[in-house]
C-alpha cells in the first residue's frame, strides 16, 4: 500500500502497461517502477530493454506479448499478467498505432486496424480488469492514453482522431460507472512527442517548424514527460480524480 507520508508512492502495487517496448509506454513503465510499482510490460514485439531498466530500479517485471487488435487478446493478457506478478492494480492503456492518408484515400483496412488497437482494446482491457476488481472488491486505477486529437481533428489521420476522441469518451463513461466502486478511470492526452509515430512529422522540416512555433515550451515532448502524470493518476494522490483527461502538451492547447 502507498506510504501515508507520500501519496505518490506505488510500493506494493502492480501495473500493466501496454505498448511498453519503447516510446511513451516505456517511459511510463519506467516511471511507475521508479515510484515503487512492479510492472508487467506488454508489447507486440519483445520488451527486453524496458524490463532491464525496470529491474535496474529493483522492481519485479514480466513480459506479455500479443496483438491487441485481436478480440480475444484482453482476457489472455490479463491472465498472463496476473499469473506472472499477482493481482494487477494499475492498467495503463497505451498501445497504439497510426495510419496517415487523405480521408478520401483512407482504406477500410487502415480504419479498422486503428480503431481496433487504439479504441476497442482500451475498452476490452478496461472491462476485463474492471470485472476482476469489482468481483474481488478491490480498488483499481486505469490510465488511458488519449491525444491532442481528442480535442482537435488533425490532418490526414481520420481513424486516429476518431479513436482518440473515443478514448476520451470511454474514459468518462467508465468513470461514471466505476468511481463509486473505488476504480479511478482517467486519461492523459500527450502533445507532440518525439516517438516513432511522429517520425514523419519531425522529418518534415516545414511541418516540424510549424509545430514547434506553436508549442510554448519550444520543444517536442519526450516519453519521460509523461512519467509524472502516469504516476499521479496511478497513485493515491489522484483518488478523487475521475473521468479527467490530463493534457501534457508543452502548452499547445493554450495557444
Amino acid at each position: 500500500m502507498p506510504s501515508p507520508s507520500s501519496p505518490f508512492d506505488l510500493t506494493g502495487r502492480t501495473a500493466l502497461v501496454t505498448g511498453a517496448s519503447g516510446g511513451l509506454g516505456a517511459g511510463m513503465a519506467i516511471g511507475l517502477a521508479a515510484a515503487g510499482a512492479d510492472v508487467v510490460c506488454h508489447g507486440l514485439v519483445p520488451v527486453d530493454d524496458t524490463m532491464a531498466r525496470i529491474r535496474a530500479l529493483g522492481r519485479r517485471t514480466a513480459a506479455v506479448l500479443g496483438d491487441l487488435g485481436e478480440k480475444t487478446a484482453a482476457a489472455r493478457i490479463a491472465d498472463e499478467a496476473e499469473r506472472a506478478l499477482g493481482p494487477v492494480d494499475i492498467l495503463v492503456n497505451n498501445a497504439g498505432t497510426i495510419r496517415r492518408a487523405p480521408a478520401a484515400e483512407h482504406s477500410d483496412d487502415d480504419w479498422d486496424l486503428v480503431i481496433a488497437v487504439n479504441l476497442s482494446s482500451v475498452f476490452r482491457l478496461s472491462r476485463e480488469f474492471g470485472r476482476r476488481w469489482i468481483a474481488r472488491g478491490a480498488r483499481g486505477k486505469i490510465v488511458n492514453i488519449a491525444s491532442l486529437l481528442a480535442f482537435q481533428g488533425g490532418i490526414l489521420v481520420p481513424g486516429y482522431a476518431a479513436a482518440k476522441g473515443g478514448v476520451a469518451q470511454i474514459t468518462k463513461a467508465l468513470a461514471n460507472e466505476w468511481a463509486g466502486r473505488g476504480i479511478n478511470v482517467n486519461a492523459i492526452a500527450p502533445g507532440y512527442m518525439a516517438t516513432d509515430n511522429t517520425a514523419p512529422l519531425r522529418a518534415d522540416a516545414t511541418r516540424s517548424r510549424q509545430i514547434l512555433e506553436r508549442i510554448p515550451a519550444n520543444r517536442w515532448g519526450t516519453p519521460e514527460d509523461l512519467a509524472g502524470a502516469a504516476v499521479f493518476l496511478s497513485s493515491a494522490a489522484s483518488d478523487y480524480v475521475n473521468g479527467h483527461v490530463l493534457v501534457v502538451d508543452g502548452g499547445w492547447l493554450a495557444r
